[in-house]
């Protein structure tokens, strides 16, 4: 004769419609183990969406308690406007040597003409330099996001908000694979309201074309225009210690812009 406790270990009753259904209890055991691996995973993903919800939460919480508009969290924002002409000045030092190029930007231009090159190194350009630095400025705006679990508050004082951030892998574009490897420090004015600046420090180091840099630093400045209603840049300081076949090949780019003007 079965024992109870056989009996128990070899049924088990479910009801299926109107029908009771006769189970075996390891059935019965690895449906409900396989319900408890199922809900931990759901768990575990709604644990890690409230802690990145967080993290933007947070920053936004210090915005608004400051009164800044969170606007400029978006990098759309602060790219440099398609509608306003402005001046450049740009030097390059690069093993010693410097060299500056003075151009003009107009966006009343056809695409090909809107940049033009007023001199380098006090001189007029030849036809190569000049296409050589359109190619360069033309290059398309990167198109990458913010990936919202990587905001940090780094400072808070009476005078400045500092936030910090990284890109989202998944936007990046090839050409700028680098900056999956380096975080954004923004820099407000709290008695302004207003953005200041923004630096991009790799965390480690990373490739750019055929150089491999060790350090790379680039710090845009920023004002806001009240005629475009919107932040321009006003200075872009890009500096790279790098290696080239095993040499030194430290690079500085430093970029000045100035009279915007409505077109």
């Amino acid at each position: 004769m079965m024992t109870k406790t056989n009996a128990m270990a070899d049924l088990k009753l479910k009801i299926v419609g109107h029908k009771i259904k006769v189970a075996s209890i390891e059935e019965t055991m690895s449906g409900f183990q396989n319900y408890g691996v199922k809900t931990l995973l759901v768990v575990c993903l709604l644990v890690a969406s409230l802690h990145v919800s967080a993290q933007k939460v947070a920053v936004l919480d210090a915005f608004s308690k400051n009164n800044i508009d969170e606007s400029i969290l978006d990098p759309n924002n602060l790219k440099q406007p398609e509608d306003f002409a402005y001046e450049l000045k740009q030097t390059v030092i690069a093993a010693g040597k410097e060299k500056t190029t003075v151009a003009t930007y107009d966006p009343s231009n056809p695409k090909e003409e809107q940049w033009t090159v007023v001199s380098i190194e006090g001189k007029s350009p030849s036809k190569s330099e000049i296409n050589s630095f359109r190619k360069n400025q033309n290059q398309p705006d990167d198109a990458s996001k913010i990936d919202d679990a990587s905001y940090k508050i780094e400072k808070q004082t009476s005078d400045q908000l500092v936030i910090s951030y990284k890109v989202d892998p998944g936007t990046v574009a090839k050409k700028a694979a680098f900056l999956k490897d380096c975080r954004s420090y923004m820099t407000i004015n709290l008695r302004t309201k207003k953005l200041e600046q923004i630096q991009a420090l790799n965390e480690k180091p990373v490739k750019i074309a055929i150089l491999k840099a060790d350090k790379l630093d680039l710090t845009l400045k920023y004002t806001w225009n009240d005629q475009a209603k919107r932040y321009v840049t006003t200075t872009s300081n890009l500096g790279i210690q790098a290696k080239f076949l095993g040499q030194s090949a430290d690079i500085q780019t430093i970029s000045e812009y100035s009279n915007y003007t409505k077109k």
